[in-house]
């Protein structure tokens, strides 16, 4: 087993981390204290991403992205969770479902969103049907050749940036063993259809500047040529996409967990009390060897999964694994820095309560704890037959 980077791994870790301290933590201070980021400067790190070379670089070449591995696309993501995600967002990830289009699509939506000349955004989420996908009440139903699509959506990141959404509505039922379930299909909609509105979503603790938006359908009419992939079968690239970013989210808060670990070490060495510095006191010494040992644990889990995939291997409890870890791993870590800090680490002067704030909400997206604590006993348990 090699632990170790490649050269080229090496040199895209240290060109992503420069591009994120210089072009990222700048404006975080301004962005937290606003809650928004402003378009010119949402487009300015868009532009500087493509000159890099780097933007949609989770797509393969074919298509025009970078074509990385899962490894070094999850180490990209490790750095790019340094920095605040409202800016880090438009480095530009499109979402990987879109590999699902097909013929003018691919024109259409596709390229345009690798070539970063149109923005993506996700909807599945409604106020009812959250971990329980399979529970959404927006449907879109037959009417001549087209779908009319109705209801709600929320919690939908960066709606309000986007140009056109990928919607998951139920288009029908069926029989399951486990009762009555809704058929789903996937379908692109543009910004701007008449009977689509995009709203202002909820303000939220953690990840300000990062927007989410509330999205309604009424009697929004989509063409057939529209639907992404096969009706009825939004549930299978639904999941085959949310794989992946849990593992963007394991990686993500591995990269803020060394954030703050790389704050609360040097003022662990450095703040003296009763003449001597608090980290030569077991209480804060110990502290920094658990939150150390529990990040290195994180990235392994996360590298590791990520290496499954690269080797064609079925990662599903390890992808799990790693993103109910990490993100837990990182409410802890983030608390114990501001532990060390004392009262200084809740202030504004310094990044640690924001990164404290941000740090709850990895255990809810993207499949809550519970999901994951499911999926891996699942696993766990259907090879014996229970």
């Amino acid at each position: 087993m090699n632990f170790g980077l490649s050269e080229e791994q090496e040199m895209i870790v240290e060109t992503v981390r420069a591009f994120v301290e210089t072009e990222i933590y700048p404006h975080e201070n301004e962005v937290e204290r606003t809650g928004i980021v402003p378009p010119e400067l949402g487009r300015e790190i868009q532009r500087k991403c493509i000159d890099l070379g780097f933007y949609a670089c989770n797509f393969p070449e074919e298509v025009g992205g970078a074509g990385l591995d899962h490894v070094t696309f999850t180490l990209v993501e490790r750095e790019l969770g340094r920095g605040s995600l409202g800016l880090t967002v438009f480095f530009g990830r499109p979402c990987g479902i879109l590999m699902a289009c097909e013929g003018e699509q691919r024109e259409r939506y596709l390229l345009p969103a690798v070539r970063g000349e149109k923005i993506d955004a996700l909807a599945i989420t409604e106020p009812d049907a959250g971990s329980d996908m399979r529970g959404m009440k927006c449907t879109a139903r037959r009417h001549g050749s087209d779908f009319l699509l109705n209801g709600t959506k929320h919690f939908i990141s960066h709606a309000d940036v986007a140009d056109f959404v990928i919607v998951f509505a139920a288009t029908g039922e069926e029989e399951t063993p486990k009762g009555i379930k809704k058929k789903i299909t996937a379908f692109l909609v543009d910004r701007g259809t008449p009977g689509f509105e995009i709203r202002k979503g909820y303000d939220s603790v953690s990840h300000r500047g990062y927007r989410n938006c509330t999205l309604s359908f009424e009697d929004c009419r989509i063409p057939a040529n529209q639907v992404l992939g096969e009706v009825h079968r939004g549930f299978d690239i639904a999941n085959q996409w949310l794989y992946g970013t849990r593992l963007t989210v394991a990686a993500t808060c591995v990269g803020r967990a060394r954030r703050v670990f790389e704050l609360a070490l040097p003022y662990a060495a450095e703040r003296k009390q009763f003449g001597k510095p608090i980290g030569a006191n077991q209480g804060v010494s110990f502290k920094l060897a658990d939150m150390i040992t529990e990040i290195d644990a994180a990235e392994w889990l996360t590298l590791s999964a990520a290496w499954q995939l690269d080797a064609g291997l079925c990662a599903d409890r390890q992808i799990a694994s790693a993103k109910l870890y990490a993100s837990e791993m990182l409410g802890r870590v983030t608390d114990e820095a501001i532990q060390i800090f004392g009262g200084m680490g809740l202030m504004d002067d310094l990044p640690l309560a924001r990164f404290w704030r941000d740090a709850r909400v990895e255990r809810i997206w993207d499949g809550t704890s519970e999901i994951q604590r499911h999926i891996i006993s699942r696993d766990l348990l259907r090879a014996l037959g229970a």
